[in-house]
């Protein structure tokens, strides 16, 4: 087995939503809310986390195929 389970992109992506969702957690914490509102709002940074660091991490391109880096333009006509 050579392959890695993850690729780099996917666990630096899922690190940075779960820093997200522990500091907010802690924030909660620290604000005075109780453990199960803090654990929630945690989940929910998270949750939000996710999609903006899959957009503002680069993709990875060393294991795609040459074909698949098309433009998305018209080539149809």
């Amino acid at each position: 087995m050579d392959r890695s389970l993850l690729s780099t992109r996917a666990t630096l992506v899922l690190l940075l939503a779960v820093l997200a969702g522990a500091a907010v957690g802690l924030l909660s914490a620290f604000a005075g809310e109780g453990p199960a509102r803090c654990v929630l709002c945690g989940f929910a940074a998270a949750g939000g986390a996710l999609p903006v660091a899959n957009q503002v991490i680069a993709p990875d391109v060393a294991g795609r195929e040459s074909g698949a880096l098309r433009p998305s333009g018209d080539d149809h006509g």
